[in-house]
């Protein structure tokens, strides 16, 4: 299991945190998606790896945009 922490950017309420955690939560090998709304952080943790591209696609089919990895 690994986990890995991303920045979002554009997340703004509730509504964003939970279309963001959504988007992430479809990926196949993501057990468990946390947002924090206030440092704009989503930790991701995965039972198999997942490629950043993916996470940034989900991410941006929220509408948001992925920043680095913290």
């Amino acid at each position: 299991m690994t986990t890995t922490t991303y920045s979002v950017l554009g997340m703004t309420c509730g509504h964003c945190v939970e279309s963001v955690r959504t988007e992430i939560g479809r990926i196949p090998g993501v057990s468990d998606v946390t947002v924090d709304l206030a440092s704009g952080s989503v930790t991701v943790t995965e039972l198999s790896p997942v490629d950043r591209q993916t996470v940034r696609a989900a991410v941006e089919e929220a509408g948001y945009e992925l920043g680095v990895p913290s």
